[in-house]
């Protein structure tokens, strides 16, 4: 079992950063595919970023692309993404999630995770 717990969330005008990070409990972070994941309100859970086991290959949503970077540092068994130019429309609660196996190499569907975050949430004011 994993557990995985987000932090760094809070209120950023927009223009602003911030970065999140993921700690996945458990000895075996390297061997998951990572991703971020945000739902704004109203709106169905969405794809943001995700990174190989290795760090090697990162894949994001279009509308984040520039914008977000996602990394991880697997001595430190954690996860980031630094969000730097927030919009009020990246207002959402972000959550992190864990993979062990992925059909397509972005592993941009959620139902492919395996393991999920409580969420953190984030709020970009105009």
């Amino acid at each position: 079992q994993v557990r995985l717990e987000e932090s760094g969330g809070g209120l950023v005008q927009a223009g602003g950063s911030l970065r999140l990070s993921c700690a996945p409990s458990g000895r075996t972070f390297s061997s998951y595919h990572m991703g971020w994941f945000r739902q704004g309100p109203g709106k169905e859970r969405e794809f943001v970023a995700s990174i190989t086991r290795s760090g090697g290959s990162t894949y994001y949503k279009d509308s984040v692309k520039g914008r977000f970077t996602i990394s991880r540092d697997n001595a430190k068994n954690t996860v980031y993404l630094q969000m730097n130019s927030l919009k009020p429309e990246d207002t959402a609660v972000y959550y992190c999630a864990a993979a062990t196996y992925c059909s397509d190499p972005a592993c941009s569907i959620g139902n492919q995770y395996d393991y999920w975050g409580q969420g953190t949430q984030v709020t970009v004011s105009s």
